[in-house]
Formats: C-alpha cells, structure tokens, sequence
C-alpha cells in the first residue's frame, strides 16, 4: 500500500466548540456536515486545516476521547496515558511561540515547552475532549 495521505478523525462533544478552540490556534474550519435528522441545524462531522493539513471531527463517534483529572501530561507530576483521546505531533517552526499564543488565547498547556532528550523541543495542548497534541520541533546541531 502506498499512501496518498492520512486525515486523523478526532471524536469530539461538540464540533461547534471544537472549530472555536481551533481558531484559537490559527487553524479554520473547512466544512460541516449537518447528518442527525433528530437535530438537523447540528453539525456531526466535519473539517479544520492549517495550510494543507486537514483534521476531521465527529460528534459522538469514531473513536475514543476523555480527559484525565491530572494537569500535567508529562512530567513528574503528569501522565501520557492517562487522557483517553488521540494524541498527535503537530510540527512547528517556533515551539516557544506556540506557546505564548496559547497562554494568551487560553488554550490549556499541559506540558511547557521543554528541550527532550530525543531530539526535539516540544510542549503539549489538550483540547477539551481529551485529546493531546504535542506541539514539537526537532533540535538544531549545533
């Protein structure tokens, strides 16, 4: 098999809520998709990108998703299995940033940014349902 491209689809609560907190990062929504005849001003599925890169969101379905209690998903005091959603690498030029624009928009950080040991600087997010997004840029040499 050769691939000709991957979309993640991420299982939200509310894709409302969810193309919101999206903006927050710069991302926009692309579409949506009102499929519930019980609700049908609702949307159940639909998109978000940032340049070329494209993630779906599904109310309800398709796949796990569920925060942990602890704030922290890495660290002493943190866990990386311990929230139930998908987690991602999103690569960035600046991790620093990155991070300062979401203190400013809100968004919780769950890990600062931090120089790791494999190789990047990284830092994580958790949208509202659970899910993680490692935040990361491989390490010049110096």
């Amino acid at each position: 098999m050769l691939a000709k491209g991957i979309t993640p689809i991420l299982n939200v609560t509310s894709l409302v809520q969810s193309f919101e907190w999206f903006a927050k990062l710069g991302w926009r929504k692309c579409w949506d998709w009102k499929g519930d005849p019980d609700s049908p001003d609702v949307p159940t599925f639909g998109a978000v990108a940032s340049g070329e890169f494209e993630l779906f969101l599904c109310k309800d379905s398709q796949g796990g998703r569920g925060r942990s209690h602890l704030k922290m998903t890495g660290g002493p005091d943190g866990s990386d299995a311990a929230d139930k959603g998908v987690w991602m690498s999103i690569w960035v030029e600046d991790v620093d940033a990155v991070h300062r624009e979401c203190l400013a928009q809100g968004i919780e950080v769950t890990f600062p940014p931090t120089d790791e040991p494999w190789g990047v600087r990284e830092m994580h997010i958790r949208h509202p349902d659970g899910h993680v997004f490692r935040i990361s840029k491989g390490k010049e040499e110096k």
